[in-house]
């Protein structure tokens, strides 16, 4: 495993390396704007701070954008509109509707900007001239693996429920989900869209708007639907906190499986406290940081990132947290997720 993380580090190295620049004597007019859900979920503050920072070093003129709440496509479009305004020569974003975004992003693209979608693929992945990000599917099938590894014939009889992003289906929460649900050898039926399982294991589906509230709330809907639920999917780790609080209001805090995306500090803190069993880490801080270079590559030069080989985006990783390791699934301590998390 530390083989592989280190190939991993030593792969983002070099393609940070590949996308590094020299300096050129008109930095300063680059502008370049990161759009993301929110500015208050830990993971987009990473990001933020990762974009800032590259931008700093590079000499890029950022300016950042966000929304009120996870799904405001409205203020994501108006923030598009004034990258335009601005001459910007680059956006990073991570959509809130993946797809209602994508004639925006065609604007953007037809004024020349170079669009790069960050941890969130657009739908169609292509309306963005880039995605960097996590390995979204694989991140839920690791969880999923090791759910049903955990819970070993058990998991024959599971009663599964799901805390899902947002009725709008954004990429990033389907893939999760499917992936999830594949890991645990579950037919997802149609892999673009979660909630047409017939599966009778899963109990249901409910949003969370990927925060404590809604995740306390989605839990309890589902508690509604069978108290019995044992195994707990969620979309990130503040959802995970949520559905934590309300089992724990009825007495169920040590008998249900909980398990989520995202590697945040708190949620790694959350599987040392036994909140949450295993998380799949991934990394804001480099997806940002190697959007800022390639949008300063296509201003100098005009060349756009490529993905990588075999794949459709950029990967830049994913490892399973646990305290709990499994045979057969790969994953890395709690003192190792501690060392790389963040938030």
């Amino acid at each position: 495993m530390k083989k592989t993380l280190l190939a991993a580090c030593a792969g983002a190295l070099a393609a940070t390396a590949a996308f590094t620049v020299p300096a050129s004597a008109d930095d300063h007019a680059i502008g370049a704007c990161l759009i993301t859900k929110t500015d208050t979920n830990p993971f987009f503050v990473k990001m933020r701070e990762g974009a800032t920072a590259k931008a700093e070093e590079l000499g890029i003129d950022l300016k950042s954008f966000a929304g009120k709440i996870d799904g405001d496509h409205e203020t994501q479009v108006q923030a598009i509109e004034t990258c335009i305004a601005d001459g910007a020569k680059g956006i990073l974003i991570t959509a809130s509707d993946t797809s209602s975004i994508v004639s925006s992003v065609q604007q953007a693209r037809d004024a020349g900007l170079l669009v790069i979608a960050l941890d969130t693929p657009l739908d169609p992945i292509d309306a963005a001239d880039a995605t960097f990000a996590t390995d979204n599917f694989l991140a839920g099938e690791l969880i999923g693996q090791w759910a049903a590894a955990t819970l070993g014939d058990a998991a024959a009889d599971a009663k599964i429920g799901m805390l899902d992003l947002a009725v709008s289906q954004p990429t990033v929460g389907v893939l999760r989900d499917q992936g999830f649900l594949t890991g645990f050898g579950i037919d997802v039926k149609d892999p673009s869209r979660w909630g047409d399982e017939d599966d009778p294991r899963i109990v249901g589906n409910d949003v969370t708007a990927g925060n404590e509230e809604g995740g306390r709330r989605a839990m309890e809907n589902l508690l509604a639907k069978d108290p019995m639920i044992n195994v707990v999917y969620t979309i990130n780790e503040p959802a995970a906190a949520g559905a934590y609080e309300a089992l724990r209001a009825i007495g169920r805090e040590n008998d249900v499986l909980i398990v989520s995306v995202d590697g945040g500090c708190p949620g790694v803190q959350n599987i040392a406290d036994g909140v949450i069993g295993a998380t799949s880490q991934q990394y804001p801080l480099l997806m940002a940081s190697l959007g800022i270079e390639a949008i300063k590559k296509w201003a100098d030069e005009g060349v756009k990132p490529e993905p990588t080989e075999g794949k459709d985006f950029f990967d830049t990783g994913v490892a399973l947290v646990t305290g709990a390791p499994v045979d057969g699934v790969e994953s890395i301590s709690v003192e190792e997720g501690m060392n790389l998390c963040w938030g």
